[in-house]
């Protein structure tokens, strides 16, 4: 089963949302017409798509890594932003 048109805007608002002046949020509702939250749990399920994957395998790999050092950084109790280990 391939990528919706949605999938794909999604994937394609990742690769460029900090050019958007503003806060991603609202460039969020304005581009793509969902909430938020939906945005990221969309994005998330994308994230293991094998046709994700193949439609954008730099903004999937570099979204997972993102995804991937918060969540090491909660589990830790610090800020994503802070020093790697």
């Amino acid at each position: 089963m391939g990528l919706s048109d949605r999938d794909k805007a999604i994937l394609d608002f990742e690769r460029s949302w900090w050019r958007e002046p503003g806060s991603k949020e609202v460039a969020i509702r304005e581009q793509l017409g969902i909430s938020a939250t939906r945005y990221y749990e969309v994005l998330n399920a994308l994230l293991e798509s094998p046709e994700a994957m193949e439609y954008d395998p730099l903004v999937v790999r570099r979204t997972r890594r993102v995804r991937e050092r918060r969540r090491r950084a909660r589990f830790e109790g610090r800020s994503a932003g802070g020093p790697r280990s």
